[in-house]
This record gives C-alpha cells, structure tokens and sequence, in this order.
C-alpha cells in the first residue's frame, strides 16, 4: 500500500508552502508501508528559529486556506528547533538545519520512497538518502 492521493496533495501543498518561506532541502517520504499512523513524512530545514516558525506559519496557513485542514497536533513550536505538524495522514517536519543534519531523518527512513514533490531545485532534494 502506498500513500493516497489526498495525502500526496497534503504533501505538495505543505512543500509549496515551506519553499515560499526560503526552507531548504524539503523532502517527502512515504512510510505507508513501514508505520500505520501516518502516509508521508514531509522534511523542511531552515536557517534560525525565527525562519523555522515563519515556514510554519505559512504551511498551517496554506493548508487551512487551500485544502481546509488543520494540524490534529503540534510539537515543537515555543523552541523553533524542530516542529512537527500532525494532520493526520501526513506529518510535517520542520527542522533547525544543525538539528537536521544530527538526527538525519532520512537516513532513517532511507528504505522508503521519496515523493516527488513537484518542486524545483531551489527547494527540493533529489534523494531521502541525503
């Protein structure tokens, strides 16, 4: 079983949005098969607190106005280091690039597929394997 349709567009959304706020190395992989929480984890990384809350900001606000969905739980917030949105069938990363680079998410999931986002370069990372 692989991801849904609903939650591939959940994703693009939330990549769409963290690239107009500059987050870098956006990433998704569908974990469909190996976790049965969620379909698609979705991974940002930004520069500072500040800019890792201004991407998150601008992803909520994106998924509330376009696709009318909200975050079932946030984590993270209050330090900007590392948040994670839970809309259910998609979860949301947004990482402090140093706090990336130590927990090195996708080497975690590194046996899952990567989704193609529908991004350009400037945002997009071409493997989860970093």
């Amino acid at each position: 079983m692989s991801a849904t349709e609903t939650a591939v567009e959940l994703a693009r959304t939330a990549a769409r949005a963290a690239a107009d706020k500059l987050a870098e190395n956006i990433v998704a992989v569908d974990v469909s098969e190996r976790i049965a929480i969620t379909d698609i984890f979705v991974i940002a990384s930004a520069e500072t607190e500040r800019q890792v809350n201004a991407v998150v900001d601008n992803i909520e606000d994106e998924l509330i106005v376009q696709l009318d969905r909200r975050p079932v739980r946030r984590e993270g917030r209050s330090e900007g280091r590392w948040v994670l949105l839970d809309f259910g069938d998609v979860v949301v990363h947004v990482m402090h690039s140093e706090d990336r680079a130590f927990y090195a998410l996708e080497r975690l999931w590194k046996d899952c597929p990567v989704v193609d986002l529908g991004l350009d370069d400037a945002g997009a990372s071409a493997s989860a394997a970093g």
